[in-house]
C-alpha cells in the first residue's frame, strides 16, 4: 500500500524531470537540417551568395583607434546556422579591447602583427594573463570576462578571432555598465563610491560630438 501511495508522486517527478530535459535540450542552437539557410528570404544562392569581402578594408587602412572588423551572420548571411564567425582586430599604438565577454561562444585569438597582453577571469574570479606575439594563439572560454592590450607605445598590432558561433555576441563591460541607462545612484553604490565619480566615468566613455 506504501507503494501505491507514492506511485503518482513518482510518475509525476519523472514526468517534469523528462519536461525539464526537453526545455533544456530546446535551448541549445539546433543542428541544421538543410546545406544551408537563405537570409534574407528569396536571395540568390550561387558563389557571391558564400563569399564576403567586407574585411578587405581590414587589410589596406589603419584605423586611430582600436577596431574589430567582424564576420558574423549580420554581416555575412550565408553564416547563419553554420556555427562559425570571425573578427579581424586592429589596435594602434597603446590601444586596448576593453573587458568584454561572448556570451554564446569561446573566442581563439591568432596574433598576425606586433605583440598583445591578454587575459580573462574565470568564475571563481582567478585571473589568467599571457604576453602574445606574432604566431600565438590564446583561447577566452565561453562567456568569460577577457581583453587585449597593446601595450607597444610604438607598434600597432593585428590579431584574428574566430568563434564557434555564427554570431557569438558581445557585451562589452564599460558600455554596458556605464552608458547603458543603469542610475549613477545603483552605480554608486554598487562601487562605494559617489554619483560625482561615475559621472566623471560616463564623461569618458562618451564620444565627443561631430
Amino acid at each position: 500500500m506504501a507503494f501505491l501511495s507514492t506511485k503518482p508522486a513518482t510518475f509525476f517527478f519523472f514526468f517534469f524531470f523528462i519536461l525539464s530535459i526537453f526545455s533544456f535540450a530546446k535551448s541549445g542552437d539546433p543542428d541544421p537540417v538543410v546545406d544551408y539557410l537563405t537570409s534574407p528570404l528569396g536571395a540568390i544562392i550561387n558563389s557571391t551568395f558564400f563569399t564576403f569581402t567586407g574585411l578587405r578594408s581590414a587589410f589596406t587602412d589603419f584605423p586611430p583607434n582600436f577596431k574589430p572588423t567582424k564576420a558574423t551572420f549580420n554581416e555575412f548571411p550565408a553564416l547563419l546556422s553554420q556555427s562559425v564567425s570571425m573578427a579581424i582586430l586592429q589596435y594602434p599604438a597603446g590601444s586596448i579591447n576593453p573587458p568584454h565577454t561572448h556570451p554564446r561562444s569561446a573566442e581563439l585569438l591568432l596574433v598576425v602583427s606586433g605583440s598583445l597582453q591578454v587575459g580573462f577571469v574565470d568564475t571563481s574570479n582567478q585571473f589568467f594573463n599571457q604576453t602574445l606575439q606574432v604566431g600565438d594563439l590564446f583561447l577566452f572560454p565561453k562567456g568569460l570576462v577577457h581583453f587585449q592590450f597593446n601595450a607597444d607605445p610604438q607598434n600597432s598590432a593585428t590579431a584574428i578571432a574566430t568563434f564557434a558561433s555564427a554570431n557569438a555576441g558581445t557585451v562589452s563591460l564599460p558600455s554596458t555598465v556605464f552608458t547603458s541607462g543603469i542610475s549613477d545612484e545603483v552605480l554608486a553604490e554598487a562601487f562605494k563610491t559617489d554619483v560625482a565619480i561615475i559621472q566623471s566615468i560616463k564623461t569618458g566613455l562618451t564620444p565627443p560630438k561631430s
